[in-house]
């Protein structure tokens, strides 16, 4: 395949930063169709439009996720990428690989695709850019019963669940969330495999409200590690802290060069920085009020040898993140404050919560319609009564602005019938 000029992607180049021009054109010394990926970029930047096509539905069988179909729509120009399929394959839980499983992976992907990976994106697999639709069964089945892994989902299906390195490495892990994300995915195979959803539903496991996998920004069902009882306080480490004694640094010395560089204020750098300013100094002791924290870790995070999180350890659930593509991106709304997650139980607290959303989604979701979107549709007080929860303070986004009330009956003691009988009374005398 002959090589392209690419004045306009040449520029991307030019930068201090490494460049996935660069890479591809490396890669297309063993992989000349990396030459008609470059071509086809060329003059999607010149045009100002894509030249990738939809082109149908393509994947393996038995299966109806896990592939993204990509078809050029100037084959005659580049048929190197005239198929340019996109592979999803399930990462394991946490991303923990050895080399041999990611040496193994590669050469998988040299004999059958184009070598570009991406490892890994926003949808948590690992991604195998480009093959031809021939090679797709073999692919699939050497990757299944060769290297023991499957694909990823795709689709209007249970994408991929994706977790924090959770216990394994996270001192502020408050559950197991690598065991979650991998009991999970294991329960709901045929979900991730076979779309049957409105649109996508993704899960993502956070152990901590630090959430290192944005789960509150990405994910339909955030599953936030917490705690249920007060943080605790060693006000020896407290002073410490305020003293700049050696050995406790803030944030791990991370405040230097900052906004406060130099010796550490508690006040500025933690109390100022409450959102629910629930925190106070007496003398020389810390005080939190407990009933106003909202678990955001920023005193805990600076102060780590001082303050940890109660004993009392399980999850926050939070539904219906989405990224902009109907109404504009939106954080998920925290449903669940608190609920026990144990690998004892095969976390059927999760379990529970996680099927009655889908029940109701099925029902009432419109075809391509995130979770978050069907949410926000039939307002979230709808959406509380079908989870049997009792509305909260922090659900309220703003003050009422209606001024109609419209009482269900079940709300009024008595039902309509006898207030209309009283106010027919009280009018007639």
């Amino acid at each position: 395949m002959a090589k392209h000029e690419t004045p306009l992607l040449d520029q991307l180049e030019s930068g201090p930063w490494p460049s996935f021009v660069t890479d591809l054109k490396e890669q297309a010394a063993t992989k000349p169709e990396c030459w008609d990926i470059l071509g086809q970029l060329e003059l999607s930047y010149k045009d100002r439009i894509t030249h990738w096509k939809h082109g149908g539905i393509v994947g393996v069988f038995g299966y109806g996720g896990g592939i993204v179909g990509r078809y050029s729509d100037v084959p005659e120009k580049f048929p190197g990428v005239e198929h340019f399929h996109t592979v999803r394959v399930a990462q394991p839980s946490g991303m923990y690989y050895t080399t041999k499983n990611l040496r193994d992976l590669m050469d998988l992907w040299e004999k059958y695709g184009s070598g570009v990976t991406n490892i890994h994106g926003s949808t948590g697999d690992l991604i195998f850019l480009g093959t031809r639709t021939e090679n797709l069964e073999p692919l699939f089945w050497d990757l299944t019963h060769d290297l023991g892994q499957d694909l990823g989902g795709s689709g209007s299906n249970l994408r991929t669940p994706s977790a924090c390195l959770g216990e394994s490495r996270c001192e502020w892990s408050l559950y197991d969330a690598q065991e979650a994300c991998h009991q999970l995915t294991m329960m709901y195979q045929d979900e991730i495999h076979r779309p049957a959803f409105p649109y996508k539903f993704k899960f993502k496991f956070s152990g901590c409200p630090n959430d290192c996998v944005a789960a509150v920004a990405r994910s339909d069902f955030s599953v936030i590690g917490t705690w249920k009882d007060n943080i605790r306080i060693d006000q020896a480490a407290v002073k410490k802290y305020i003293n700049n004694e050696a050995g406790y640094p803030a944030n791990g010395g991370a405040h230097k060069g900052g906004p406060w560089d130099g010796k550490f204020d508690i006040q500025a750098e933690v109390l100022d920085l409450c959102p629910t300013r629930c925190m106070w100094m007496e003398g020389d002791e810390l005080k939190i009020n407990d009933a106003e924290c909202t678990r955001c870790m920023h005193c805990i995070n600076v102060m780590p040898r001082a303050l940890r999180p109660g004993v009392q350890k399980g999850a926050s659930i939070l539904i219906g993140a989405k990224a902009p593509i109907l109404d504009g991106a939106q954080f998920s709304t925290l449903i669940i404050p608190f609920v026990e997650v144990s690998a004892e139980d095969d976390f059927q607290g999760l379990v529970d919560v996680i099927e009655k959303v889908w029940d109701w989604w099925m029902e009432v979701g419109k075809n391509r319609e995130r979770v978050g979107e069907t949410m926000q549709r039939v307002g979230l007080p709808t959406f509380l009564r079908v989870m049997e929860i009792d509305p909260l303070p922090q659900h309220v986004r703003e003050p009422r602005s209606n001024p109609y009330i419209f009482w269900r009956e079940e709300e009024v003691p008595g039902g309509w019938e006898r207030d209309i009988v009283e106010f027919r009374k009280r009018h007639a005398a």
